[in-house]
This record gives C-alpha cells, sequence and structure tokens, in this order.
C-alpha cells in the first residue's frame, strides 16, 4: 500500500505502525511463488506492443511527472469533471468527506489520476492499494486503522477483492465502522470498532465482476470515456512541454491520432518520438519527424500495430474475409482466444475494421480499404448482409426492451 501526502497538506507523514507494534515485513519471494492462477494468468496475458493499455514501468516513472495536480490542470472527461467539482465543493462547504466514488472504464484512461486529483482538490492523504494485495482479513483492518478523517482510501483492481474483503468493507464503506472477532468456540466475542469517515474510491476496468452490494454502496458511479482528438492533441502538448520537447502541429496531430483514445498511449508515444528525434538531432519535432519515428515503430496512421494488421490480413488472405471462429482465428495468430477476444479485438470493433456475428468474425470493407486489398462483389453482398443482420438484431432487442418496459417508453414518449 502507498500512502501520499497531497499537495496543501500539513503534518508528518504517518509511520505506519500502530503503537509501538513491530511492523513485518514479507519475505522476498520468486516471480510466480505465491501468487494465484488468476494472478499468473493476468500477467502472461496481453500485447507484448508499445500500444498496450496496460501500465508498464516507464510508464508509471514517466507518468508521476506528466499527472495532473488539479481538476482545471485535467484533460478531457468534461461532463464527469463537472460533476465532480459540484460534488467537491459542496463537501467542502460542509466540512465533511466526499461520498465514495466508483471509477470504471478501459485500461489507460486516468482513473488512478483523476483518484489523486480528488485527493489534492480535498486537501486529503490518498492511500493507495490493489484488490489482489488485499487477501485476508488483517489487510482490511490494518489498512482502514491506518485512515484519519477526511482521507481517501483508493483501491485499483477493485473487482479482484476477495469475498472476505468485500464483507469486511461493508459496515466500514457504509456505517464507518469495522467489526473484529476474536476468540474461538464459546469463547468467540465481536467488537465494533468506529473508524474516522474517509472516502472509498474504487477502480476497476470490469464493473460487471462487481457484486451488486458492492456496487450500490458508492454514491458516484462514473464511467470514464475513450478521448476525442482534440482532447489527445492538448494532453500530447502538454506532455511535450512538461518533457521539453520542441513540437509543430503536425506532430501534435500525429501522436494524437495513432493514440487510441488513451493517454497513456499518447505519453507513451511522445516519449519515443521523442528519443527517434533527439537521435535525429533534430531542434524541433515536425510533422515529418513524428510520422518517421511511429512509421520505424509499425503503428500505422489509425493507430494499428503489427499484430493488428497480420490479423486482418489473416481474416482476409486465409478466410476470404470471413466468417471465421475466434478459436481457429486465434490459432492461426498463435494467440490463445481469451487474449485475442479481449486485447486485440475491442480496438477493431470500435474503430469498424471487424464486425462480431453469430456465425464469426467478419473482416469489414474499411479492413479492405486499409490494407488496400481488393473486394469483390460477392463479398461486400456478404458484409452487407450481415450489417443488416445485426442492425437488425439491435432493433429487435429495443423492442423486446420496449414491450418489457411499456410505462418507461411511454414516458419518453410524453417527454
Amino acid at each position: 500500500m502507498t500512502i501520499i501526502k497531497t499537495a496543501g497538506q500539513s503534518g508528518p507523514e504517518p509511520s505506519g505502525s500502530q503503537g509501538n507494534l513491530p511492523i513485518r515485513r514479507p519475505a522476498a519471494k520468486s516471480k510466480t511463488e505465491g501468487e494465484t492462477i488468476e494472478e499468473v494468468k493476468l500477467e502472461r496475458k496481453g500485447r507484448s506492443s508499445l500500444l498496450s493499455q496496460s501500465e508498464n514501468n516507464a510508464d508509471k516513472n514517466s507518468d508521476q511527472a506528466v499527472r495532473p495536480d488539479s481538476l482545471n490542470e485535467y484533460i478531457g472527461q468534461s461532463r464527469l469533471k463537472k460533476m465532480l467539482n459540484m460534488s467537491i465543493c459542496a463537501a467542502k462547504s460542509r466540512g465533511e468527506a466526499l461520498d465514495h466514488v466508483l471509477f470504471y472504464g478501459p485500461p489507460g484512461l486516468g482513473k488512478t489520476t483523476l483518484a489523486r486529483v480528488l485527493a489534492n482538490e480535498m486537501n486529503a492523504r490518498i492511500h493507495m492499494t490493489s484488490g489482489p494485495a488485499l487477501e485476508r482479513p488483517r489487510d482490511i483492518i490494518g489498512l482502514v486503522h491506518q485512515l484519519e478523517e477526511g482521507d481517501v482510501l483508493f483501491i485499483d483492481e477493485i473487482h479482484r477483492l476477495s469475498r472476505v474483503a468485500e464483507e469486511l468493507l461493508y459496515p466500514a464503506i457504509e456505517d464507518f465502522v469495522i467489526d473484529l472477532t476474536t476468540g474461538k468456540g464459546h469463547a468467540t466475542r465481536t467488537m465494533r470498532l468506529p473508524l474516522p469517515r474517509f472516502t472509498l474510491i474504487g477502480a476497476t476496468t470490469k464493473a460487471g465482476m462487481l457484486s451488486n452490494a458492492l456496487r450500490d454502496r458508492f454514491g458516484f458511479v462514473c464511467r470514464l470515456e475513450f478521448y476525442e482528438l482534440e482532447e489527445l492533441k492538448k494532453i500530447v502538448a502538454r506532455t511535450a512541454s512538461i518533457l521539453n520537447v520542441s513540437m509543430d502541429d503536425a506532430a501534435v496531430e500525429a501522436i494524437a491520432s495513432r493514440a487510441r483514445g488513451t493517454p497513456r498511449i499518447a505519453n507513451r508515444l511522445v516519449r519515443l518520438v521523442r528519443d527517434f528525434g533527439q537521435y535525429q538531432g533534430a531542434a524541433v519535432i515536425d510533422g515529418a519527424i513524428s510520422g518517421a519515428a511511429l512509421e520505424s515503430y509499425q503503428v500505422d496512421k489509425f493507430g494499428l500495430d503489427a499484430t493488428d494488421r497480420k490479423l486482418l490480413t489473416i481474416l482476409i488472405d486465409h478466410y476470404d474475409g470471413g466468417p471465421v471462429g475466434l478459436e481457429t482465428l486465434a490459432a492461426t495468430l498463435g494467440e490463445d482466444s481469451e487474449t485475442l477476444e479481449d486485447v486485440y479485438e475491442p480496438f477493431l470493433i470500435q474503430k469498424g475494421f471487424i464486425q462480431r456475428t453469430q456465425r464469426g468474425r467478419v473482416a469489414t470493407p474499411m479492413a479492405y480499404e486499409h490494407l488496400s486489398k481488393p473486394m469483390t462483389a460477392a463479398r461486400r453482398s456478404l458484409v452487407e448482409a450481415a450489417e443488416a443482420t445485426r442492425q437488425l438484431d439491435i432493433f429487435q432487442i429495443k423492442s423486446e426492451t420496449a414491450a418489457a418496459n411499456p410505462a418507461t417508453t411511454a414516458g419518453e414518449g410524453s417527454s
């Protein structure tokens, strides 16, 4: 767990010990020793690419310098910032802690950064930990007893909390108390200890894996959206300024357009382009240098890397554009199906290069055009038929929803 004293807060740092109790430090262990199967699987799954949305060590070292400290410095998520700003102002005027907040959305959109910003805005300390780190009851108990009035407790990957830890958190979140059990058998006793009022901020990439009981205890449930091009251009320009890199507008736009709507990827590309420019001896990075740098890293104008293009090429050349099953496509690509579905497919589907149908994956006309592949009339008719079927399925779902909720539909029609 990490405890950070935010800007504007005075006073000594907490010692991390309770009274005179010694601090017990866990013994060092090997990479896989003591890890659960899920942890090892999650660590190995993912793309080994500069376009990965997962945070690597270079991101951690660099992001400390470029992360904003206030809502005014935070770029993007305008609707969310407006709502949070109102809640912060109201809580500070009452002299109370901010209500509990849950951030969810794809990786790299700024959930951890936003948690730090909220702590700064509330002039509070932030205690940072993650769901997998809270395995045993003593982990939760030791954590909440370090909290002081108004502190922020940030739990990343909160969907990976164990059931025991989650049950212990319920009274702490709702009533600001924690239940302790001592003794065994007939000597069992339960004590309820009060806690200072604090703010829990949870972050997850998989909101559907949270239990309803935990999700309902958050006052704010906020989804972070992918960033627009103009927002990413501001982020790239700000990062370049902090890193003392001179870039013209063309270079900024070239990086922003390849960032997949994700600030983490944008900041990573800025560092790579900076290195390329310094190697070339350029005083100012222009559009040509930026384009050459990204081309050398095999990132095209749509933000696709070599693996993305290989997937599309296999789908078109080996299977005539599809439809092809997920397992077959994964075996041909040399990846497991879960990695293909969770890591590679979402962006390709979002940008319209692939359609996911009941019969399998289908390459769209946009994929053919991007790879400069000829598309036959028969193939185009098949793709159009698949799109028509998908639109029909969406219409049927909406019709069934409207039939199941006639009162809601009538209310929307009258408004």
